[in-house]
């Protein structure tokens, strides 16, 4: 009876104490909350207002009446999911070989990776823009080489766009990867050899699903953050790269059309969205993102 007692005093002391916490953190969560309710309730309100001030659907009604809506969202998922899958070939490799450094090797090289967080995303896009041009370094230096005799369009296309994005992207895939990475203990690749495994095998059996939480949390925030992008594929596509935050700045631009905008806004929104709960569907993202099991 004693011990009964007491349990259920410890318990009542733990709710006690995870009800304080709350209260300390409710003002946080309401200011939160209002910064993200408020905006997405007045994105929703403009999306579903007609030009004569009412409830109309005409705004959701035109994506379905102009091929060129469909275009713009395949481009956007075609940018996202290209650059993610870049991003995927190039930063698994470094994060590997960052991983197997000592830890004081390791964080000299991971400057590298965040050296590109030091600069404006401006600055890296046209910076990019003046290598990859006709008269760029990039061709001047192929050409002297003897790779190409002419230049080759490298900007102003999916090419550029996909390059451009690639690079601002890719240390978002390769921190958390690492970090996964950082997780693995080695000595389960020495059992595997042990076991008759040759390090090829050892690899893709032991060590690649155990990193598989990283490249997962990784993947998905590249992705996402692909989805909503504007300055690269603007300037690096030149206009023949649309993507939907491009045709939103256009239509507030030319027609100042705010329902229009924000139509497309909220389609997008509810995409994201759904390429979220897909993913949380077939991946267990509480330990791909928070490292739970």
């Amino acid at each position: 009876m004693a011990s009964a007692a007491n349990e259920t005093e410890l318990r009542r002391q733990h709710r006690r104490e995870q009800l304080s916490i709350l209260s300390l953190v409710i003002p946080a969560l309401v200011v939160v909350g209002l910064i993200i309710l408020i905006p997405l309730s007045w994105l929703f309100y403009l999306s579903f207002l007609g030009d004569d001030g009412g409830f109309s659907l005409e705004n959701y009604l035109k994506m379905t009446q102009y091929k060129s809506y469909y275009r713009i969202f395949i481009t956007t998922f075609q940018v996202s999911i290209l650059t993610t899958m870049i991003c995927i070939a190039l930063g698994y490799p470094l994060a590997f070989f960052l991983a197997q450094l000592p830890p004081r090797w390791a964080g000299v090289f991971m400057l590298a990776v965040l050296l590109p967080f030091w600069t404006s995303l401006l600055v890296r896009t046209y910076a990019w823009l003046v290598l990859l041009q006709r008269k760029g370094i990039i061709n001047e230096f192929a050409m002297d080489m003897g790779f190409w005799e002419k230049p080759l369009k490298l900007v102003h296309n999916m090419t550029g766009t996909l390059i451009g994005m690639a690079h601002i992207m890719l240390p978002f895939l390769i921190l958390p990867l690492y970090n996964a990475m950082r997780k693995i203990d080695r000595d389960m690749m020495h059992a595997a050899a042990n076991l008759g495994a040759n390090p090829v095998r050892a690899f893709w059996a032991v060590y690649f699903p155990l990193s598989l939480p990283g490249m997962v949390a990784g993947s998905l925030i590249v992705f996402v953050l692909c989805l909503g992008f504007y300055v690269t594929p603007a300037v690096l596509g030149g206009g023949r790269v649309i993507m939907v935050s491009n045709q939103i700045t256009a239509i507030l631009e030319n027609q100042f059309d705010w329902g229009a905008a924000s139509a497309l806004g909220v389609v997008l929104l509810v995409a994201t969205v759904l390429c979220l709960f897909l993913a949380a569907r077939f991946f267990k993202l509480d330990a791909a993102l928070f490292g739970r099991d």
